[in-house]
């Protein structure tokens, strides 16, 4: 995963900005339903779907790993659609990375190529991972939880994530090396 220069300091102020027209602090949760609609992002569950559609169906009582979410285009206008079958810690994630890449500004792309084989943008997709979880679990928290602040599972549940995002987020942003170095020149941890 190698972003372009300086997209991580860009990514880490514009979690903060819309954190703050949020209202949130580093260590608040954030309500990843509360920032679609900021975003004027509509969210659609695929449960919603369920009845009418033999794939929304099988993705959500047979395969549900099989999808998370998508941005779906009409024009401009961007909707998303997740897979509601998934844990809250999940949904969280999913729906936050697609609102991603809406603050990235990434433009649609076709989901296929002409053979039916799914097309990807790694580029863009670590893009959105890293604000997604940057919005999620603000570098300051990732901090805090270096500190010892909040045990991987009490962080998970605070912010509403998975164990796994709370462990992207401190490898991602190198604090637990960045407290332990601290620590051994002597600063007091906050």
């Amino acid at each position: 995963m190698a972003f372009r220069w300086g997209f991580k300091t860009e990514a880490n102020s514009l979690a903060l900005d819309v954190r703050s027209e949020l209202r949130l602090g580093a260590l608040d949760r954030l309500d990843p339903f509360v920032l679609a609609d900021h975003l004027a992002i509509p969210v659609v569950a695929l449960s919603g779907m369920g009845a009418s559609s033999a794939g929304a169906d099988h993705l959500l009582n047979h395969d549900p790993s099989a999808f998370s979410a998508v941005t779906v285009f009409a024009g401009l206008k961007r909707t998303i659609l997740h897979n509601d079958a998934h844990s809250d810690g999940r949904i969280s994630s999913n729906i936050t990375h697609e609102a991603a890449h809406g603050l990235l500004h990434h433009r649609p792309t076709p989901a296929m190529d002409d053979r039916g084989c799914r097309l990807w943008d790694q580029d863009i997709e670590d893009e959105a991972q890293f604000l997604s979880g940057a919005l999620l679990v603000p570098e300051d928290a990732a901090l805090a939880i270096a500190r010892g602040r909040f045990t991987k599972p009490e962080a998970a549940a605070h912010f509403g994530v998975s164990e796994q995002m709370v462990q992207y987020r401190l490898n991602i942003t190198g604090a637990v090396g960045r407290v332990e170095r601290a620590r051994q020149a002597g600063y007091r941890s906050r």
